[in-house]
């Protein structure tokens, strides 16, 4: 309503003042989006994995440096992987399927017979296990894995876990992101 004091064509209900009046309302609530999608972007880029996590998604090894009968430990996801060089021998003696908890041909938990790739815990309770000739022995309850990884003895309710892997040429692999 426009005053008596107020001249023609100056109230507040002038077409004038009602542009200004919704320009200022429209230039505040763009302003405060933008001050508060600022504000949020530091707590949802906290959300995302660092660097670091996502370097170790993935890990490659060379295997020119394993000789057979050899394991190489590499660190993925943090977690220890086992990448077994088996001979010959060890190929024949993984053959047959040693029966058990976790009865798994050794066909099925190789990409290329000549190596294995597992990940380093115990199904128990996720000790490492030591190498030995014959496979893996768990000091922590004495659960017994043969060179594919299977378990053989002890509270182990499973075989040794198998990582996402791939051969990406003749000496190197990858361990995929899971």
């Amino acid at each position: 309503m426009r005053k008596q004091s107020d001249p023609p064509g100056h109230g507040p209900d002038t077409p004038a003042n009602q542009e200004r009046r919704e320009f200022l309302s429209t230039a505040t609530t763009l302003v405060a989006c933008g001050g508060i999608a600022a504000a949020s972007w530091p707590f949802i880029s906290s959300m995302n994995p660092s660097a670091t996590v996502v370097a170790r998604a993935s890990t490659e090894v060379n295997l020119d440096g394993i000789a057979p009968g050899e394991q190489h430990t590499v660190a993925w996801q943090g977690k220890p992987v086992f990448v077994l060089h088996r001979t010959p021998e060890m190929i024949a003696a993984m053959a047959q399927s040693p029966g058990g908890k976790d009865p798994e041909p050794d066909s099925e938990r190789v990409q290329r017979p000549e190596w294995l790739v597992v990940i380093g815990l115990c199904t128990h309770l996720g000790c490492v296990p030591n190498r030995k000739p014959t496979g893996w022995h768990c000091p922590c309850h004495g659960s017994v894995y043969d060179n594919s990884g299977r378990i053989l003895k002890g509270p182990a309710p499973r075989n040794l876990d198998l990582p996402p892997y791939e051969f990406v040429s003749d000496n190197k692999l990858r361990i995929k992101k899971a």
